[in-house]
């Protein structure tokens, strides 16, 4: 498995501060070209099939409250799935269609700490 995080060594030079403004900035691109879908009545009776399913699997739902949300808007609006993490989606993929992706790599770090050539 691909590492996903930064090291211990790393971490020492992780800059929270420049984290925080990327992470923001891919947010306020992603809410600026698609439209929210809303966690409605019908997604809220999906829901209660979607965590039997998960509770089928040997898996406790409560830790999974706003995936399993995710996952029944989804089925809701008859929408795919798509995560960097599947296995978080275990146990559904009779109920949806859940496609998997690649995690987009983290920017390396500067000669200062900080994203970026440095």
């Amino acid at each position: 498995m691909k590492r996903q995080t930064r090291g211990n060594d790393e971490q020492d030079l992780y800059d929270e501060h420049a984290e925080r403004a990327r992470r923001l900035e891919i947010l306020q691109r992603t809410e600026s070209e698609f439209d929210p879908v809303p966690f409605d009545a019908e997604a809220a009776r999906i829901y209660g099939r979607v965590s039997a399913a998960v509770i089928a699997t040997g898996r406790k739902p409560r830790r999974r409250i706003a995936d399993l949300m995710i996952a029944a808007t989804a089925i809701a609006e008859n929408l795919p799935l798509f995560t960097t993490n599947p296995a978080d989606f275990t146990g559904l993929d009779t109920l949806m269609r859940i496609i998997p992706v690649t995690r987009p790599p983290v920017p390396p770090l500067g000669r200062h700490g900080k994203a970026g050539p440095g």
